[in-house]
């Protein structure tokens, strides 16, 4: 007996769309936001740019972050709407985005910021862009052609993107650790098709107490590499070895690299240090804010881990306020002040000073 057809459709849902439109901006294929295109600079090859600029009332759009430094009114209050000169090529697009030569070539301007029409798609755009790790900066113009590119609702689409993502428990094991041989290591996938995070839990942690925690975001070159351009490799190794000396704890690592802009962001933060610049400038450069990162993706892996009551391994209030704000109660913050050397003394002052980290 044949059985009736589902009425459940094989197509993608908006979160998987939205995850393949991050793949795609990412290889340079450009994607339909609403009824525009939307092209990442960083990635727009001149072919695209080309063909998009042959289309009416197209324009780049960039942060308010990047128009600051490019001297461009942002009459969007966030972003910048820009006109094209006419004899801007795509090595004028990636200049836009990219502040790399910004030092060496100052003057890019003078520019033509658009003050009228509708900033929602440049908005949804800058947004997208970021969570695909790329630099903040959009090319949009009206869609005519489409030719299959993934095609994303504007309105659906600006709630999702700030929206987080529901995470599911995929697997967890027992792993003796240095600390403790009492160790286990959980994963969590969003359901958006991010970045997987990690729950390192040591030990046998009492729900019934406050659990000594760290939400630690990933840095390779910290973590793994010994990098001291920072403070996180020794904070992660502190806070490991007071979880194990007390005898349970729970390690939440993060995989927000680079306050939450990626890796190949933080090296260009990094080479914008080296050309004078402190960490919250070389972020402002490149269009980005102070911090990123989601904290409330932590909070959620406490409570599918049955924890609501914390003493948090922190110098930073901000994860203090979050896990509050998202009913895990802080009992104690636990400074965790280790790591100064040389060449990260002002670094750290920069994150005490603009970023009130406690130190």
């Amino acid at each position: 007996m044949l059985q009736k057809a589902s009425n459940m459709s094989l197509g993608p849902t908006l979160p998987e769309l939205t995850a393949r439109a991050r793949a795609d901006l990412r290889m340079g294929v450009p994607v339909r936001i609403g009824d525009h295109l939307v092209a990442a600079a960083e990635t727009l090859t001149a072919t695209r740019l080309d063909a998009m600029r042959a289309q009416p009332d197209h324009y780049l759009a960039i942060t308010n972050r990047r128009a600051a430094t490019l001297n461009a009114r942002a009459y969007d209050g966030d972003l910048a709407r820009l006109n094209l000169p006419n004899d801007a090529d795509i090595a004028w697009v990636h200049a836009m985005a990219d502040p790399a030569d910004d030092l060496r070539t100052p003057m890019k301007g003078p520019f033509n910021s658009l003050r009228r029409g509708d900033a929602d798609t440049a908005r949804a755009a800058i947004a997208l862009i970021k969570s695909a790790r790329l630099l903040p900066a959009a090319f949009i113009a009206p869609a005519t052609q489409t030719d299959g590119l993934t095609h994303l609702p504007l309105a659906d689409l600006t709630e999702t993107l700030t929206t987080s993502s529901p995470l599911d428990h995929i697997a967890g094991a027992r792993v003796p650790l240095q600390v403790s041989e009492l160790g286990r290591v959980h994963v969590f996938r969003p359901q958006d098709g991010g970045e997987e995070h990690y729950a390192i839990e040591i030990g046998n942690p009492d729900r019934a107490k406050p659990v000594l925690t760290r939400l630690h975001s990933a840095c390779f070159t910290g973590d793994l590499l010994g990098s001291l351009k920072c403070d996180c490799g020794p904070q992660l190794r502190s806070a490991m070895a007071q979880m194990g000396s007390e005898g349970a704890g729970i390690l939440l690592y993060m995989n927000q690299e680079g306050r939450g802009i990626g890796l190949a962001n933080k090296m260009r933060a990094y080479a914008l240090q080296d050309q004078g610049f402190d960490t919250v400038e070389a972020n402002h450069r490149l269009g980005f804010e102070d911090d990123e990162r989601d904290f409330r993706l932590g909070a959620e892996i406490l409570r599918k881990m049955r924890v609501d009551q914390i003493r948090l391994l922190t110098n930073n209030p901000a994860k203090v306020a979050m896990f509050e704000q998202h009913s895990i109660k802080v009992i104690e913050r636990v400074e965790l002040k280790v790591g100064e050397n040389r060449f990260n003394t002002d670094y750290l002052s920069t994150k005490a000073a603009k970023s009130g980290h406690l130190l």
